[in-house]
Parts: C-alpha cells; structure tokens; sequence
C-alpha cells in the first residue's frame, strides 16, 4: 500500500506528493520519505543533503535559488510548521515550459511536499509566521555552482499571494533575465 499520492502539474517533471497519514485519538503517523516510492514518481538519484529553515515574519521571500551542472538539484521540499506558497521555475532549455512557473501551498496542515527536479529555480513566501521547511536534496550544496533568478523579474510574473514583506539584499540584488540567458542545459534538455 502506497503511503503517497503522487499528482503531476502543468509543467513536466514537477510533482506534488501528499502524505497520507494514520489517525487515531493520540494524532497521527506518516511517512516521510520512501526511497522506493519516490523512484517510481521519478526521482531518480539518492538523497544526499537534508536542510531545515526558519522564517519569523509572515510576507518574507527567499528565492529564486538554483545549481548548475553538475551540481543541479532535485528538492523535495515541505513545511514543517507553518505555511508557504511554494514557487518552482522551469530553467530546462529547451523545454516546453521554458521560464514558467508553478506554485503550490505547502502547510503543516495538509501535508504536502513538492518535488522539484534539477533544471528549476526554487523560492517560497511565508503565509503565517514561524515557518520550518525541510529540503531533503540530491545533490550536496556548492557554492561555485549557485545562482539565482530575482523574485519580482517581470519576464516570469511570479503572482506572490501577500505582499512581500522582507527579502534578504542579496535576493533583492538577483539580476533580471537579459536576452542571452538560454536556461540550464541538463538531462531533460
């Protein structure tokens, strides 16, 4: 018996996992992760890297993060406490969904967790104060290999659901795309 729904989105690649869960009068017990059936929603490297967050104020962005080749990512991204709007960018050059952007809310609530693969850029907006995220990784962190897209670029029109309350100077600083970027080649270019 499956312990996850796997739910595809819009763009290729990019899952929505709920987890299902087991009440009784004490609460409840789920599963977090299973290697094996994540492989079957199409994660196809091991979990190298597990990071945890805290964001105080509600409004705040963190994003839009990404690795290059050969240190591209898949995130399987959830939060712990809290709630967020969960952005993913599609950087895939030569994909259909080249440059656009899907967001899901992520809740200790409802349980859910997005999978993310290599050749997106990542961000979120905190809905509640006090947010925990965990980020289970494929790929260990490398500075060298980190960029970023800038959360408020109209070419993608990221629709944030509050007004932005904080963002980190160094995310405010993230470039607009210009007219050479081509995306991130990968796997699925």
């Amino acid at each position: 018996m499956s312990r996850f729904d796997f739910t595809t989105t819009p763009i290729k690649g990019l899952v929505i996992v709920q987890r299902k869960t087991i009440e009784d009068h004490r609460g409840f017990f789920s599963r977090f992760f299973c290697a094996e059936e994540f492989r079957e929603a199409g994660l196809s490297k091991p979990i190298v890297q597990i990071n945890h967050s805290f964001t105080r104020k509600t409004g705040t962005v963190r994003g839009l993060h990404f690795q290059y080749p050969p240190y591209a990512e898949t995130k399987i991204v959830s939060c712990l406490k809290g709630k967020i709007f969960d952005v993913a960018v599609d950087l895939r050059r030569g994909s259909p969904s080249f440059l656009h952007w899907h967001g899901e809310v992520l809740s200790a609530e409802n349980r859910k967790s997005l999978i993310i693969p290599e050749g997106f850029a990542h961000g979120f907006q905190t809905l509640t104060e006090d947010c925990e995220l965990i980020y289970l990784s494929s790929a260990p962190y490398q500075r060298e290999a980190e960029d970023a897209l800038n959360v408020m670029d109209p070419k993608l029109g990221i629709v944030w659901l509050l007004s932005i309350s904080d963002l980190s100077e160094r995310d405010r600083n993230h470039p607009f795309i210009d007219a050479d970027f081509q995306g991130i080649a990968g796997k699925d270019s």
